[in-house]
């Protein structure tokens, strides 16, 4: 979905941001971002609570859609998924914890600046964008209602010839 790609796209563009700075991406190498790049924190914020699937955010309305889809077909697999978004969750916000909170005790953190002009154009448009489809998404799914329904059309189509021909024993 469209609300996934943004959000993917702006958390592999935050962790391009503090490699161009730090040229690693070992967790371990960060700790205390927050006190040095406050701007770069509150945008990884939006972006991993956006992936988590957080109310409000786009990242809430696919996920939420996912999970009452699967529901509807099948309640194992809806399970699995949740016990993944679960999971990877988790993951997200332990990250988080590590590489933007606690003490800033690296010496290579002490010079380290916050986001840029030049990243600040290119981040707070993702920002607003996650936030706006999170509140009000029709704009994306009124652009995929019709193909959906097209999609479903022809399975259950096909589903139903399927079922014909078994029941004829054919």
């Amino acid at each position: 979905m469209i609300s996934h790609g943004i959000v993917s796209g702006a958390l592999f563009l935050s962790v391009g941001v503090i490699y161009d700075r730090m040229h690693t991406r070992e967790i371990a190498a960060y700790g205390g971002l927050v006190n040095r790049m406050p701007f770069y924190a509150l945008a990884l914020m939006v972006f991993t609570l956006a992936n988590v699937g957080l109310p409000g955010t786009s990242g809430f309305i696919g996920e939420f859609l996912t999970l009452v889809g699967a529901f509807q077909n099948n309640t194992w697999v809806a399970f699995f998924a949740a016990t993944g978004v679960i999971l990877s969750a988790s993951y997200a916000l332990w990250l988080y914890r590590r590489v933007i909170f606690g003490n800033l005790e690296k010496p290579s953190l002490r010079h380290i600046t916050d986001i840029t002009p030049r990243e600040a154009v290119a981040l707070v448009p993702l920002i607003l964008l996650t936030m706006f489809f999170g509140v009000y998404p029709s704009p994306i799914l009124d652009v995929f209602g019709s193909s959906v329904e097209g999609l479903m059309a022809g399975i259950q189509k096909s589903l139903a010839a399927a079922g014909a021909i078994a029941a004829a024993g054919l």
